[in-house]
């Protein structure tokens, strides 16, 4: 049987990417896993303001830094994201108080809510690091009608530090809880971001 020449032209370049995949596939399955992990390990920092006008977005950051001031107080020795959820969990009544006391300090009256939840999140940047989009476990700080803009930063492990200008990340402690391999990921979007959609994707077929 005669191969034509527009079906070679077709052929060899799809047996040629099977190749390279099929070469990849450890590195893909390995890197897949360490994101997997990643996700795992992280509870996130989510308050969303009560709309986008400039007063409610200055008020969402006033909540911010009283949070982060009391991070301590909130996880205490929390040695992992299992503990640092729990002991999140048992202060969220806290947690309102601490946001609706910064509120009324600055004259305003909205109310807040508070929760542990699973939150869907695009890729963000967050001073060096940049955490891949997914599924996170999030202390979700809602303010009023929760219409505004968020914003967001890794709590467990604690990362955000309060700064004299805002907030800055605290590189000493990404050293500390991540690995070399996990740094990599988060400090090196580009290099993984179509191995990550590719590996959600194909998680995303297997859960059907």
């Amino acid at each position: 049987m005669k191969i034509s020449e527009k079906t070679l032209r077709m052929v060899v370049p799809l047996g040629l990417i099977i190749a390279v995949i099929l070469s990849n596939i450890g590195s893909f399955i390995g890197d897949g896993m360490r994101l997997e992990r990643l996700r795992g390990s992280v509870l996130r920092l989510h308050i969303i303001a009560n709309s986008d006008s400039e007063e409610d977005q200055r008020l969402k950051l006033c909540v911010r830094d009283a949070l982060l001031a009391n991070e301590e107080e909130i996880f205490g020795e929390a040695g992992s994201l299992a503990e640092a959820e729990l002991a999140a969990e048992e202060k969220l009544p806290e947690i309102v108080r601490i946001a609706e006391e910064t509120l009324r300090a600055e004259g305003c009256r909205d109310s807040v809510r508070a929760e542990i939840a699973d939150v869907e999140f695009d890729e963000r940047t967050y001073g060096d690091i940049t955490m891949p989009a997914g599924t996170y476990r999030a202390l979700r700080v809602t303010i009023g009608e929760a219409k505004g803009h968020n914003w967001w930063c890794v709590m467990y492990p604690p990362l955000c530090i309060p700064a004299a200008c805002g907030v800055t990340d605290d590189k000493d402690a990404e050293d500390v809880y991540f690995s070399r391999s996990e740094l990599d990921i988060l400090r090196k979007p580009k290099k993984y971001r179509v191995r990550f959609a590719l590996w959600d994707k194909m998680r995303s077929w297997f859960r059907r």
